[in-house]
């Protein structure tokens, strides 16, 4: 499974929620019929998606059985995922946004930064947003900034100072 988003709320009183997607467009979620809700390291469920759409930078679905803005609430906090074998094969280089979700950032010097939350498409280039104890760190996506990103150690190297953090 690939993590493709996560249920942020309730949307509506009809039973809609509000998806943030772990992508780099918020509407790839869209090219699947069936999503899968769940935990990370737990069960998950497949689900039907009766009808969603893109909102900006959001999504909203509606799911079957989930009626009324109670039950969506229900769902917040679950997080959605896509079968791997259902996305198309990357080039090398290459990323899924969901799979650099959570990787560890260390700087050339060995320092640890912090960890990946999520990216942002800037227009210019995409950019990690990096949690640590303090304000995040953006960190452009770039060739000159991004050194190795090492899905087994799930670690992402770059040429950014801990300077650069004040």
């Amino acid at each position: 499974m690939v993590i493709m988003g996560r249920v942020a709320s309730a949307f509506g009183v009809r039973g809609w929620v509000k998806i943030q997607p772990y992508s780099e467009y918020v509407d790839s979620l869209l090219d699947y019929e069936v999503w899968y809700l769940g935990h990370e390291h737990g069960t998950w469920r497949e689900m039907k998606v009766l009808q969603a759409e893109a909102r900006d930078k959001t999504l909203a679905a509606q799911f079957p059985g989930c009626t009324d803005r109670n039950a969506a609430e229900k769902l917040r906090g679950l997080l959605i995922a896509v079968p791997r074998s259902s996305l198309p094969l990357q080039e090398e280089d290459e990323y899924y946004w969901a799979d650099l979700i959570g990787l560890a950032v260390l700087n050339s010097a060995g320092e640890t930064l912090g960890v990946v939350s999520e990216l942002l498409e800037t227009g210019a280039n995409d950019v990690l947003v990096v949690k640590r104890n303090g304000p995040d760190i953006l960190i452009p996506f770039l060739g000159s900034v991004i050194g190795e990103v090492d899905m087994k150690a799930r670690t992402i190297r770059v040429d950014w100072s801990a300077d650069y953090l004040s």
